[in-house]
């Protein structure tokens, strides 16, 4: 009797950062490896938060293979912090593949081997058979992954919307594979969460051509739009109703005409001739133009409020322009949004912002998600990628698809779902999950030590109190100086600040008189004296930073300073 085990080390009660764990009988599966962007709380100086591949890397021998569903930051993008760590074979779409080698480039990480699979296929990883099936979503080249186990299949659908309309082979779906998982005895379905509160189906209502085409037929109309980097369905609308009109599209972003570029190469979309002009051809004089501003995350927000503020050396906004928004608020974005929208409406011009419940973001809605569950009838259903609201919301539509309690599993990151034979045993096993943040500057792991210091910096500021000694005799001869930043008012705190100075002379005297004075171990006390101190008369935590500078006075080559 094979055992199964799921699990999420990203994904589950969050948006962002997806990551799932397949395991059969010990091998390990890993689905989709993806970042998140932080909240405003959360900032801090990071760029982004990472799953803790503590567990992947204690079992990096039991790992099969790494299976990437789409070319989304949110289940790719912290693929290359993974493979830093460890080695494993990769599968992804040729689109996919493509987007993760630069991905490789950017972690200057060299033999990595991707393997290229189909959208329809099947195939076989350390003897187990693994099925793919196509997706729609607003990049091309999405699939889902179905894993063959003696109990049944694991199916994980990502993300997908069902537009019947849509007939491009690189992003349509394919009904037929659906079903035909469907009668292949699913045990589990895991399936997408974000747009579980929606009602309908998503499609028509993702496509943004209708709202914004009057503006294309305006003469002579300069059009700024802010675009997600990685949102091709609507790149592609963009540049048909352009070619449609006449007008030329310039691209702000390169990363964008790169993505184009690739997704002619492949075959997937046929870029309209003489539509897309170049930096050098663009000048701030052209007015038949539509000037496509894109990037990831707060990115996108902050280069086009740069635009506003007349800080950008390319654009020059004018108050005739026209600014649609069509990049959606998201978690982590919404101080970039609003900085970026207040000084649009300063610079005045005219403002266009997509209405987020008439015009939905790609994600399944409830409709989508019951045609999902009708189509490959699951024995159990694990909701997946959204807030825990989403998870439970998504739960719901199966409950109303006749599914019982017990058949709908809601996890945690971190958390089992065993299964014995085609039963489940077990949700009881868990592992401690820590976040990882990368700093903005060097996209290094930053640590919560890091962290809290930089909460405390942010909210409470520093004091900084230093004195300087004689090496030898360890008397005073300096000071005491001391700095206060972000913490009190100094005009009116000078005995606050007189005393600090005289808790760390006392501390240093008295370690001397007693002969245990060692630098190190007296600045740990003096902080923890000041640090007291300061919170019992203030209500303040500030930063507390003592510094005992020590001079040999009798031999300036031989000077110490701590």
């Amino acid at each position: 009797m094979q055992k199964i085990r799921l699990m999420a080390l990203g994904g589950l009660d969050e948006d962002g950062k997806n990551m799932y764990l397949v395991e059969i009988d010990g091998d390990i599966f890993v689905v989709d490896a993806g970042l998140k962007y932080p909240s405003e709380s959360e900032q801090l100086g990071i760029e982004y938060i990472i799953p803790d591949f503590t567990y992947l890397i204690e079992h990096k021998d039991r790992i099969k293979g790494i299976f990437i569903s789409h070319g989304h930051d949110d289940v790719m993008s912290s693929l290359g912090h993974l493979l830093s760590v460890i080695d494993a074979e990769v599968y992804a779409t040729a689109l996919t593949a493509r987007l993760l080698e630069d991905e490789f480039r950017v972690h200057k990480l060299k033999n990595k081997h991707i393997h290229v699979i189909k959208r329809n296929d099947t195939f076989k990883v350390s003897g187990h058979t693994i099925h793919t099936f196509p997706l729609m979503q607003s990049i091309a080249d999405g699939v889902g992954y179905a894993f063959e186990t003696e109990s049944g299949m694991i199916v994980y659908a990502s993300e997908f919307v069902f537009d019947y309309d849509f007939l491009n082979k690189s992003f349509s779906m394919d009904i037929n594979s659906l079903s035909n998982l469907g009668q292949n005895n699913v045990l589990v379905l895991m399936s997408e969460s974000e747009g579980s509160t929606r009602s309908g189906y998503t499609a028509p209502k993702h496509r943004i051509t209708d709202h914004i085409e009057h503006y294309f037929e305006e003469a002579d109309k300069r059009i700024l739009i802010t675009l997600y980097r990685q949102n091709l369905f609507r790149i592609m609308e963009i540049l048909e109703l352009a070619n449609k009109y006449g007008k030329k599209v310039f691209f702000y972003n390169d990363e964008h005409v790169k993505l184009l570029k690739t997704v002619d190469d492949l075959g997937y979309y046929k870029i309209p001739k003489n539509v897309i002009i170049t930096k050098d051809e663009f000048n701030n004089d052209l007015k038949d133009v539509v000037c496509i501003i894109s990037g990831s995350g707060n990115q996108v927000f902050r280069l086009m409020n740069n635009i506003a503020i007349g800080e950008d050396n390319i654009i020059e906004l004018r108050k005739q322009d026209l600014v649609i928004i069509a990049s959606p608020v998201v978690a982590g974005t919404e101080k970039d949004a609003t900085a970026m929208e207040n000084d649009l409406y300063k610079a005045g011009v005219q403002i266009m912002k997509l209405n987020a419940k008439e015009i939905l973001s790609m994600h399944a809605s409830i409709e989508d998600l019951k045609m999902m569950l009708y189509l490959i009838r699951p024995k159990y259903y694990l909701p997946i990628k959204g807030e825990y609201s989403d998870l439970i919301n998504n739960a719901d539509i199966a409950v109303d698809m006749s599914y019982t309690p017990d058949r709908i599993i809601i996890l945690d990151n971190g958390q089992f779902a065993t299964f014995e034979g085609s039963r489940l045993a077990s949700t009881s096993d868990q592992i401690e999950l820590e976040d990882k943040a990368i700093d903005a500057s060097d996209m290094r792991d930053v640590s919560g030590m890091v962290l809290k210091d930089r909460e405390k910096l942010s909210t409470d500021g520093a004091i900084i109190c230093g004195v300087v000694l004689d090496f030898k005799t360890k008397q005073i001869i300096g000071g005491p100086d001391i700095q206060s930043r972000g913490v009190i008012y100094l005009k009116d705190a000078d005995h606050i600040l007189a005393e600090i100075g005289n808790i760390l002379i006392s501390t240093i005297e008295r370690n001397v008189e007693e002969g245990s004075y060692e630098n190190m171990q007296v600045r740990m006390e003096a902080r923890e004296l000041i640090s007291r101190y300061v919170l019992r008369t203030t209500g303040k935590a500030p930063m507390i930073l003592p510094a005992i500078v020590e001079i040999n006075l009798g031999e300036e080559s031989g000077s110490k300073e701590n």
